[in-house]
């Protein structure tokens, strides 16, 4: 087990997931975000069968970062009750997890 986590989110097909990747990584919140191109979601909102173009955002972080990952998300979240999964990461490339621990800070630490 080691301390990085990977967090995934969905967002509408038209928000602009670029600029909210760029602010995470910026902040320190995430090493490295990945925005997925388009895809069709469909699951049941409000007991009505939807169908929806979103994007799926992975991030790559620290267990410790998690929390302030997902207040920031939150904050800039388009829907009322977003997809927020955190998934541990069990083992990897021990210079990336490295790398990732180091990148997934704040600014001034």
């Amino acid at each position: 087990m080691t301390d990085c986590v990977v967090a995934m989110t969905t967002l509408p097909a038209d928000f602009d997931a670029r600029s909210l990747a760029e602010a995470l990584v910026t902040d320190g919140l995430a090493a490295c975000v990945a925005v997925l191109p388009a895809m069709e979601s469909v699951y049941t909102w409000e007991g009505v069968l939807q169908h929806d173009r979103e994007q799926q955002v992975v991030f790559k972080t620290t267990r410790e970062r998690v929390d302030a990952l997902w207040i920031a998300l939150r904050e800039r979240h388009p829907y009322e009750v977003p997809e927020f999964l955190v998934l541990p990461v069990v083992d990897g490339n021990p210079s990336y997890l490295d790398w990732v621990a180091r990148s997934a800070r704040p600014p001034s630490a």
